[in-house]
């Protein structure tokens, strides 16, 4: 073929594709995407040539033994590479053929041969895996193999742990330094301690670890003692919520007239009306005692209605244009009385304030109301 049909033919050859881009942002991306996603990228077939592999034992030399004198075969240069405490053990157990001996006695053979099968391809049944989940959460351990242990306690974290083995999780999850699971089994203590405390784990764990009944027992009492603090708080601040409602009601019932009762050049609304402020009933139904009651010195009601006109006269700022009776007169009494007794109504005024502010910014629709 001439050198000029050699070249016409090269131009009519089309040009090959771009080489795929793998860009930095791209690969960034898959770094950080979490262990579930990240195991997608690879390939079923391998982890299958994985699995076959263990199962055949093809050119293995390694003797897995458990209970009953069973073994299955293993290959140490695998089990090396997965778990950082395999080399050693492989290594004082080899014999004069260079086959090692792995013995797991006390552990059942299922959860054994689980645990030698995941360190080859990560592969488990999810029903087998819930029967035999704490063996293997040992086993992750002693053999330092974080991504067995990581799901074994996300296994544990979804619904398997009971009031009945809730002890034995947690002494177990103390022993493998799995943090999670001592903390969801501590929380399930402390949140259903009178069930817990009734079942033999309870029992069996008092006799033998004291130090850790201490433990719960405290922690107990500590959750206890928050609960009845945040009662407390709830509870103070519905008080402050209802201080402030009936100031609002106060100073609307002596600006604009309610019910009733009210300003005599206001036009009342009568019983059957809607009124906005919640406490304004209750508060009519005390100024009517109070402005009709012969023994105000030693009533009860008339002395909470009292308090609560001074506590209007520690949150007014309108000296002279104040509606409110007696409201002036309590501002001039209150700079005679003693320093103490001003800062519990200073104290109380900011705590009223407060809670007026914790409803939001459409509690300010009315705020010119109190003041």
């Amino acid at each position: 073929m001439a050198s000029s049909e050699v070249s016409t033919c090269a131009k009519n050859i089309p040009k090959p594709p771009p080489l795929p881009r793998v860009t930095y942002r791209g690969l960034q991306a898959s770094r950080s995407k979490p262990s579930s996603s990240s195991s997608r990228l690879v390939p079923r077939e391998t982890v299958e040539t994985w699995d076959k592999l263990f199962k055949q034992g093809t050119g293995a030399d390694t003797y897995v033994e458990v209970d009953n004198k069973s073994h299955f075969l293993a290959h140490s240069y695998i089990l090396a590479a997965a778990s950082p405490v395999m080399p050693q053990l492989l290594h004082q157990s080899r014999d004069k053929k260079g086959n090692s001996h792995l013995k797991f006695l006390g552990v059942p053979q299922e959860a054994v041969y689980m645990f030698i099968r995941f360190l080859y391809s990560c592969s488990y049944e999810e029903e087998e895996m819930k029967k035999f989940v704490l063996p293997l959460l040992v086993l992750s351990h002693c053999y330092s193999v974080p991504s067995l242990k990581r799901v074994c306690v996300e296994v544990l974290g979804q619904g398997w742990i009971n009031k009945e083995n809730v002890i034995d999780v947690l002494q177990l999850a103390r022993s493998c330094d799995a943090a999670r699971i001592s903390f969801l089994c501590t929380s399930m203590v402390i949140r259903d301690f009178k069930s817990v405390s009734s079942t033999e784990g309870w029992k069996v764990m008092t006799r033998g670890d004291r130090k850790l009944e201490q433990e719960l027992l405290e922690a107990v009492v500590e959750a206890d003692a928050r609960r009845e603090e945040r009662r407390k708080k709830v509870e103070e601040r519905r008080m402050y919520l209802e201080l402030y409602e009936a100031v609002e009601a106060l100073v609307h019932i002596y600006r604009e007239g309610c019910g009733t009762i009210g300003p005599r050049d206001k036009a009342l609304k009568g019983r059957e009306s809607v009124c906005e402020f919640s406490a304004c009933k209750g508060v009519e139904g005390g100024l009517r005692h109070f402005l009709g009651c012969k023994s105000r010195a030693s009533c009860g009601h008339c002395k909470r209605m009292w308090q609560l006109i001074q506590l209007h006269s520690c949150l007014c700022d309108g000296f002279d244009s104040c509606e409110v009776p007696l409201c002036r007169n309590l501002k001039e009494q209150m700079k005679k009385i003693s320093k103490r007794e001003e800062s519990k109504w200073r104290l109380l005024a900011e705590h009223v304030i407060a809670a007026g502010n914790r409803l939001g910014p459409f509690s300010f629709s009315r705020r010119s109301a109190l003041i």
